[in-house]
């Protein structure tokens, strides 16, 4: 199979900053364990699944600290390091982990830096592509969050900023900041929460990832009529959308 043949190669192409990926990328948080929690229950099938990822042409990877946590992040370094030439790896920080299924938010400064640079460490790099806010904090005011995160790029540990989870009022005053290219907030054909955030990005070609595209694979016998309002919104013009799969 050629490179042209690839499926994630013929989903179109996008650009994230100064980089360029196909339009499907691949969603790393199932690789772990029941809950999102610990390891998985056969890891050399989740490594095979990472490289067959790679063999369908996906050069985008999504993470975060708080999959396993840590888990995700170590199975990919483990699996893919040295990473092929292309290969585009976004993680996220912001939230941390209690138990299966348990995720609390810590957008702090402190735990940021921190997360920042244990991903670092787990994912065998010295930069990050694309590091994404999992969360703002209700607790923590937005500037002192952006503030960090600018202050970890502007030193060289970050090349892209990302948002998830976030609303239109949100993405202005975080732009006022700084710059960003992607939001990552949960979207699919039954979920349209956020169609207003997805028009937002369309207009300022920011890249919008739908996380749960699928619901967990639920959609699947739903009718192609069902399926066209999703599609005209995902090729919006100028928007650019990565299915996670």
């Amino acid at each position: 199979m050629s490179a042209t043949e690839k499926p994630a190669a013929a989903s179109g192409v996008f650009t994230l900053g100064d980089m360029e990926v196909n339009r499907m990328g691949f969603g790393a948080m199932r690789i772990t364990g029941d809950g999102i929690w610990g390891p998985p229950k056969d890891k050399a099938l989740a490594k095979k699944v990472l490289h067959k990822a790679l063999d369908l042409g996906v050069n985008f990877i999504d993470t975060a600290d708080s999959y396993g946590p840590y888990v995700s992040e170590e199975l990919i370094a483990e699996a893919l390091h040295p990473y092929p030439e292309g290969l585009v790896i976004g993680t996220k920080g912001g939230l941390t982990r209690s138990g299966p299924d348990r995720w609390n938010v810590d957008a702090s400064p402190e735990h940021l830096e921190k997360a920042l640079k244990g991903s670092l460490k787990r994912l065998k790099t010295d930069r990050i592509d694309l590091y994404q806010l999992h969360r703002f904090d209700r607790d923590v005011p937005m500037e002192e969050t952006l503030g960090k995160l600018i202050e970890l790029q502007e030193q060289g540990y970050i090349n892209q900023l990302g948002l998830s989870e976030v609303d239109v009022e949100q993405c202005e005053k975080a732009r006022e900041m700084t710059e960003f290219v992607s939001v990552q907030n949960k979207y699919n054909i039954a979920e349209r929460k956020w169609d207003d955030v997805l028009e937002w990005c369309a207009g300022r070609n920011i890249a919008f990832l739908p996380w749960y595209p699928l619901a967990a694979g639920s959609l699947q016998n739903k009718t192609p009529g069902s399926t066209t309002p999703l599609f005209i919104k995902l090729r919006s013009p100028g928007c650019s959308i990565a299915p996670l799969i």
